[in-house]
């Protein structure tokens, strides 16, 4: 692999290093995503990330957000993607810019625009020409702006990144992907460096390690573990074989992690969404963290530094202390070599003490001189520990010498140990070891200051008068001498008869000193205090030519909130950010229309299909839509109940005007009973209203609905008359080895003298238990759908219905569809290859029979189409207070007009909803700012959600003042519980931004 980035580019990278414009940095990068903000927030936004010390931000471009149907772009207003790059560089930050094609995010389709996904053929994420041609479409448009703002040209982008997470994908050619995507980047202009990560380590799966592309490490521990370390720093050697540093472009939002990684060499730290946002509109995605399926929430928030409204977090606090440590140490630490502790410290447990969580697993070798020792606490309990270091002699010290160290959890206290003092002004001095952590220093024309912290206590060891290197400039070893001499010339009488001169030093640091002891021990000067809440411990030396050095101590929680240092050592700190969250009453006059529950609400004429295909394939990408059919029952018959095949994301079904339930199938299917008060007979008509929450933003096998390149709506419904149970009387034939054997599974097969027992039921010592089972039944001569449930099972089964292969079911998707191969009226023959797991169950066995729907139709609608619905209900509206009811299944707005107050709050309003049974969408003005589900009952099939908070919603400031629709709250509500009425207790609204009231005492 070649990766040369040393020329002619902004960002340079080799082996340990990373520098833009030939400075060394260590880069700080906060995810800040454009479309999850409104336009007038991103300055603010940036300004905050600068304020939390991150010096970048990372950024997605996602390709369906700018082509939002095939051909049609839009990058205006709030999609102005060239205005975004143009305000982070007026801004100052540095930008990792990641266009895809394929994004991730927890967006709708990771990015990928739906039209892909229903063209036959198309295989994405891969070399295949037609998929390239698709992707230069997007390139064509989205490089140039990127290209535009490079950081060589003016701008501040220091790389690009191609696709995202390639080794969680089964890509057939990595290598032959990544190089004609980087061959596109290359020909669009792009000339900072091609980045590619990695999700789960797989460097050559996700980068191809092709020429010109430089891999980096995507890292999602448990923050608390304690091998991380080995782990990040086994890919650090692996990537400085290839002369690069370890770039982690994504990771958790902790910075107790963050130092962790910075332990093992990283040069670029990008937490994962420390600012916030809102998925408005249609651009949720569904994912696998719902073991399996889980909807994301509007509220993207994963409780980074900054909240999705703009609230700063505890962890802003950190961000700022890692910063400024980073900054004291300047080049030192960014051109840093990480390597084991080992080589020059031991971590000892104090005699009595309990063990604990306490780790020194790495250092980092400063540029200049010097180690910062990386002490963290990966356990549940503080820590008494000692270190041992090892001296030039050979030998080792003990230390702390004249206090404790604590290890605290969740902490990674950075320590310094040999370090020289001459980049702080001071010259030939050393900071030989400190159990505080240095966070700031100020020099001054006449000072210089250094500031510790530490949870407990702080012990600051220094060695002052020493000659200095050869390779010192300015007579620092003559300065050096000179500074004992300054110092015992200003020294009190036991200072003056001293014999050794670090005793004098230390009579006249006590002399000045507040809150901190300090003593010679070993010719050091060893100071120490106790760390205490809102107490200052100071102690200063009088060096050569009256320069002074003021050592500070603080307490860590006193640290975050450091904000400066004047040039006489004062200190100001800043209040952390505290923000009043007390419910405000505003008076919204509502109005209530209510929908006829089974019509659609689109305007546009239904057309006709042929059968029930899949949204996409009719241009439907985001929004609802509504199939209608009729039921395809013979005369005489009546359904129990309705199955619904391969239903995504959210299917709500009627018959006639009665509802039957609401289901989120995941892309599988799911029989719903009919109960006792709806009726199902000959051409009774079939209403599906299905919502495409998102599409798949990962690729996981397990539910149809969770392939990356998964369809929505449904592929059919059954008016289901008989529901027979077949678990019993299997023939079964016990296998050694996985190979499937056709002479076994068709009808001419002699299985006579095989034992019967039920499905599943075979006790078999062999794990995994492969077994052959057999049985018949005679379908229903009028019925022409069935469908076998295999209810329950926890194994793999491999279906067939008179020899023909059906399919496959497992837990997560346990129906198949065998209409195609039962032949009605006869004997049909069904033979099941089961293997199975230490005897997990395989199951009941379900046959449903029944007549399939036709005479299909479709209509649909996004945003623009429900409000016109909304408008047209509108005329008829009713006055309207909460709480509010609807009967199962059935479908209302509410009309809200914001009063003028609310536009006053410049951060705008959170809304928290309470109610159950509900669904609720909620436009302010012509734009979804939020899609909730509230819990309801026993037998609700809402799904789990992830992502943020699924109970409220966020009105952003500047909307409510800055358009002209800004005051219009429309809710548009759907009761979805079976047998439930659907009820909105309260909206609550909260403030945005404003800061609590402080009272005289507080």
């Amino acid at each position: 692999m070649n990766m040369d980035t040393t020329h002619d580019t902004a960002l340079q990278l080799g082996a340990s290093s990373l520098r833009i414009g030939g400075q060394a940095e260590i880069v700080l990068c906060a995810s800040l995503f454009y479309f999850r903000l409104p336009r007038a927030l991103w300055r603010e936004r940036m300004e905050q990330v600068k304020a939390c010390g991150y010096n970048a931000i990372d950024v997605y471009f996602p390709w369906n957000y700018h082509e939002l149907e095939e051909g049609r772009w839009d990058f205006a207003g709030e999609r102005d993607a060239e205005f975004f790059l143009r305000q982070a560089a007026e801004a100052g930050l540095w930008v990792v810019a990641r266009p895809g094609p394929y994004i991730c995010s927890e967006w709708d389709g990771g990015g990928l625009p739906a039209y892909l996904f229903a063209k036959p053929g198309m295989f994405i994420r891969s070399a295949e020409p037609a998929y390239m041609e698709a992707v230069k479409r997007w390139y064509d448009r989205i490089l140039p702006l990127l290209a535009k703002y490079e950081a060589n040209r003016g701008g501040t982008v220091l790389c690009v990144q191609l696709e995202n997470e390639l080794d969680f994908y089964d890509c057939p050619d990595p290598a032959a992907y990544i190089a004609a995507l980087r061959d596109l980047a290359l020909g669009g202009g792009i000339t900072v460096p091609l980045i590619a990560c990695a999700g789960q380590g797989g460097l050559r799966e996700a980068s191809g390690l092709v020429d010109g592309v430089v891999p980096t490490c995507n890292f999602y521990p448990n923050d608390r573990d304690p091998a991380f370390e080995d782990k990040a720093a086994s890919y650090e050697r692996r990537l400085a074989e290839l002369n690069l540093p370890l770039l982690v472009t994504e990771t958790n939002r902790s910075h107790f992690l963050l130092r962790r990684l910075l332990s093992c060499g990283a040069k670029l730290l990008g937490p994962y969404l420390q600012a916030s946002g809102t998925n408005f509109g249609f651009t949720n995605g569904t994912n696998n963290w719902g073991d399996p399926l889980a909807f994301m929430t509007s509220d993207y928030d994963f409780r980074g530094m900054i909240s999705p409204e703009g609230h700063l977090r505890p962890e802003a606090l950190e961000g700022r202390l890692l910063r400024r440590v980073i900054r004291t140490y300047g080049d030192a630490i960014a051109e840093a070599v990480s390597a084991p502790a080992a080589e020059i410290a031991g971590l000892e447990r104090n005699a009595g003490e309990p063990a604990g969580g306490a780790l020194l697993e790495r250092t980092l070798r400063l540029a200049g001189g010097g180690e910062l020792l990386f002490l963290a606490n990966v356990g549940g309990e503080a820590e008494a520990v000692t270190l041992r270091l090892a001296d030039a002699a050979g030998g080792a010290r003990s230390i702390p010498r004249a206090s404790r160290l604590q290890s605290v959890p969740m902490r990674c206290a950075m320590l310094p140990a040999g370090v020289p003092l001459a980049r702080w002004s001071v010259p030939a001095g050393t900071l030989r070891y400190a159990t505080a952590e240095l966070s700031d220093a100020h020099l001054a024309a006449d000072r210089t200051v250094l500031v510790f912290h530490a949870e407990h206590e702080g012990e600051i060891a220094l060695a002052l008068g020493e000659a200095a290197p050869a390779e010192a400039a300015n007579g620092a070893a003559a300065d050096a001498a000179s500074a004992t001499a300054s110092a015992m010339d200003h020294a009190n009488g036991t200072a003056a008869n001293a014999a050794n001169p670090a005793d004098a030093l230390a009579a006249e640091a006590a002399a000045t000193a507040s809150h901190m002891t300090v003593q010679a021990l070993d010719g050091e000067l060893v100071f120490h205090y106790k760390a205490v809440p809102g107490q200052i411990a100071s102690a200063t030396l009088v060096l050569a030519g009256g320069r002074r050095l003021t050592l500070i101590g603080l307490a860590r929680e006193d640290a975050l909130l450091l904000a400066g240092i004047g040039d006489d050592g004062s200190l100001s700190f800043r209040p952390p950010a505290d923000y009043d969250d007390a419910p405000r009453v505003l008076r919204v006059g509502w109005t209530r229309g209510d929908a006829e529950p089974a019509r659609p609400l689109a305007a546009e004429p239904a057309v006709p299909l042929p059968a029930a295909e899949p949204l996409e394939a009719h241009g439907v990408y985001r929004g609802f839509a509504w199939y209608r059919a009729a039921s395809g029952l013979p005369e005489g018959k009546r359904a129990e109940g309705l199955l619904l095949r391969h239903g995504a994301d959210v299917v709500s079904l009627y018959a006639g005007a009665d509802y039957v339930g609401t289901v989120a199938p995941g892309g599988g299917s799911r029989y719903l009973p009919a109960g006792d008060a709806v009726a199902i007979g000959a051409g009774e008509s079939l209403t599906a209203r299905v919502e495409i929450w998102g599409h798949a933003n990962f690729d996981d096998p397990r539910l149809p609905g969770l392939r990356l390149n998964s369809l929505k709506g449904l592929a059919g419904l059954t008016a289901v008359t008989a529901k027979w149970r077949l678990t019993s009387n299997w023939r079964v034939r016990r296998m050694r080895d996985r190979a499937l054997l056709p002479e076994l599974l068709g009808p001419d097969c002699d299985d006579a003298a095989w034992p019967i027992v039920a499905f599943g039921g075979w006790l078999s010592p062999d794990h995994p238990a492969f077994e052959y089972y057999r049985r018949r039944f005679v379908a229903d001569g009028t019925a022409d759908a069935f469908t076998l449930r295999f209810q329950g099972i926890q194994a793999i089964a491999r279906v067939f219905v008179n020899g023909a292969a059906a399919g496959q079911v497992h837990p997560f998707d346990p129906y198949v569809d065998i209409s195609a191969f039962v032949r009605p009226g006869e004997d049909n023959l069904i033979a099941v290859f089961l293997e199975r797991v230490l005897g997990l169950p395989a199951g009941d066995v379900l046959l449903y029979e029944g007549n399939a729907s036709r005479e299909w139709t479709l209509s649909a609608c996004e945003e623009a189409g429900l409000l016109e619905h909304a408008e047209r209900l509108a005329a008829g509206a009713a006055a309207a207070e909460l709480p509010v009811e609807l009967a199962p299944g059935g479908v209302a707005w509410l009309y809200g007009t914001l009063p003028e107050e609310a536009g006053g709050v410049p951060g705008g309003w959170r809304v928290r909803a309470e109610g159950s049974g509900l669904k609720l969408t909620a436009f302010l003005g012509d734009t979804i700012v939020g899609r909730l589900w509230t819990a309801g009952g026993a037998s609700s099939s809402r799904p789990v959600f992830s992502g943020g908070d699924q109970a409220s919603f966020y009105l952003p400031g500047p909307w409510l003042r800055e358009r002209e629709d800004g005051s219009r709250l429309t809710l548009l509500l759907e009761a979805v519980e079976t047998g439930e009425p659907g009820r909105l207790e309260r909206l609550t609204f909260v403030p945005v931004g404003e800061p609590k009231k402080r009272t005289e005492e507080g």
